[in-house]
């Protein structure tokens, strides 16, 4: 799905190309790609140097095509996915063929277009620079970079080398000005953890500072909280392999609410290949999203988008506290057009609660049977409060769950949220499952009081649409959203808190 706002549909190498309006002042063009990779038949087989180098530059040879078609439209920085050139699922020692050395930036400036001489082992690191010089842009890739070391560093690996699953950037004139290895790798046995974490910033003359991260680092407090708490970053270059998981935790639904709740603009990549679960990208800002989504399709999609150098969110009142300046009311009041409805009273006959798991945790969950009303549900220190109305009455059924506890699967983070959302079927059961399609609109209000000041908003509505979340908020210990005049089904509405202190 495209994203609201589009102007300019065009094809261009087998991929469509989104263009909005003209270059205004106080914005930058930026551009994503979501690559269909060329992949290894078998990534755990060992290979040599020279056949690794002939797969990656399949994939350059692909980025190449989408730098020509961004350098048209004027685009001033391109984003590209993790793991997009050499693949993934290695193992240790068959991914060594596919990586570049990397010197530490402290050895001074580096263009390897210019200088390909300087150091072995980086024809990769050549080649992307040698791109950025062709397309007059930044750009932002993902590649496997290799660092020795020996038996004077005690976490040295017995190989002798540490592997890093690294996001590197070049200038517009293709010298190298920042590089991330990837903190929270996700069953990446191929790769090392760093032993401090990098916080990476870069500065460009059209957007002052951009920071940098990678995939499942999204969901950590470091470095992505870090990096908008601590360095006065508003803009993020975000290369992902993300596998979807339904309904809370789709690509696109996180990076919007990673945009939203924190002001700044996102830039994701996301690998495409459907078949692994992988789609969905976008340019994210906090008040509006270009994306793509396909599980169909087998075309990847490059994104351009005019976007504000100073982003600004519609409804989130962030005050570097994780407090609103306003209560719900008052915002309520403020909007016209908003479904102001009374202060809930809560029914003695509430609906009976029932256990049903959703994203592999136990999640407590009320029906959502009637046309309105007020519902609340609690697990632990958190519940959940939801006044809505219903704008049809099908007989699909939804429900507003609550998760209070540390989620195991897949990962180990401690979760806080509250989420209204349609169930896979009739039976409670089914509360949790994979759904993409909606018919029911809502006007609603969902608030929990959170323990975290860090909740991000998911609104998520049918055939993969993002939406803007109307208004949202702190009112004391209460996190807060309304939504109303939804244009399509809804699929997920939530509030994703993240209790950091508690992993």
């Amino acid at each position: 799905m495209l994203g609201a706002g589009c102007k300019l549909i065009l094809l261009l190498l087998c991929h469509q190309v989104i263009a909005l309006e003209g270059h205004t002042e106080g914005h930058y063009v930026a551009a994503i790609y979501e690559h269909p990779s060329v992949l290894s038949p078998d990534p755990t087989v060992l290979t040599d140097r020279e056949s690794a180098l002939g797969l990656m530059n399949q994939n350059l040879d692909l980025y190449e095509e989408q730098i020509e078609a961004s350098a048209k439209e004027g685009v001033q920085i391109i984003v590209f996915p993790e793991d997009g050139i050499h693949g993934f699922n290695f193992t240790r020692d068959s991914i060594y063929p596919f990586l570049d050395f990397l010197p530490p930036l402290q050895s001074g400036k580096w263009n390897p277009c210019l200088e390909p001489r300087k150091f072995r082992d980086t024809e990769v690191l050549q080649r992307l620079s040698c791109l950025a010089i062709k397309g007059q842009m930044y750009l932002v890739a993902n590649m496997g970079t290799k660092q020795p070391c020996n038996s004077s560093d005690p976490q040295c690996p017995s190989d002798g080398r540490y592997h890093f699953n690294t996001n590197i950037v070049f200038s517009d004139n293709g010298t190298l000005v920042a590089s991330y290895r990837k903190q929270n790798l996700y069953f990446e046995y191929a790769f090392d953890t760093p032993s401090e974490v990098d916080h990476s910033t870069f500065d460009t003359p059209f957007a002052g500072k951009f920071g940098i991260f990678t995939c499942f680092d999204i969901l950590f407090f470091e470095p992505a909280v870090s990096l908008v708490r601590d360095y006065a970053v508003k803009h993020i270059v975000y290369p992902a392999a993300w596998m979807n998981q339904l309904p809370l935790l789709a690509g696109i639904e996180f990076q919007q609410g990673f945009a939203v709740a924190f002001n700044v603009n996102v830039l994701a990549a996301n690998l495409h290949h459907p078949s692994f679960g992988m789609t969905g990208s976008g340019i994210h800002t906090p008040q509006k999203s270009f994306w793509y989504h396909d599980m169909e399709s087998s075309e990847g999609r490059l994104i351009i988008a005019h976007i504000p150098k100073n982003p600004t969110g519609a409804g989130l009142l962030w005050n570097g506290t994780g407090r609103s300046d306003e209560s719900p009311r008052q915002l309520c009041e403020k909007d016209p057009d908003a479904h102001c409805s009374e202060p809930p009273k809560w029914s003695h006959e509430m609906p009976p609660s029932f256990h049903s798991e959703m994203m592999y945790d136990n999640f407590t969950l009320v029906p959502v049977w009637e046309k309105q009303g007020s519902l609340r549900v609690c697990a632990n220190s958190l519940c959940c409060y939801l006044d809505y109305q219903r704008h049809t009455l099908s007989s699909d059924l939804y429900a507003l769950g609550v998760f209070d506890a540390l989620h195991t699967v897949h990962g180990t983070y401690y979760v806080q949220a509250c989420a209204l959302v349609k169930c896979g079927g009739p039976h409670f059961e089914t509360c949790g499952h994979e759904i993409t399609h909606a018919t029911d609109t809502f006007d609603f209000h969902l608030w929990g009081n959170f323990s975290t000041s860090f909740v991000y908003p998911l609104l998520l509505t049918s055939g993969m649409t993002l939406e803007s979340p109307g208004q949202l908020g702190w009112e004391g210990n209460y996190y807060f959203m309304r939504k109303n005049q939804l244009s399509s089904g809804l699929v997920t509405a939530a509030l994703y808190g993240r209790w950091y202190e508690r992993d």
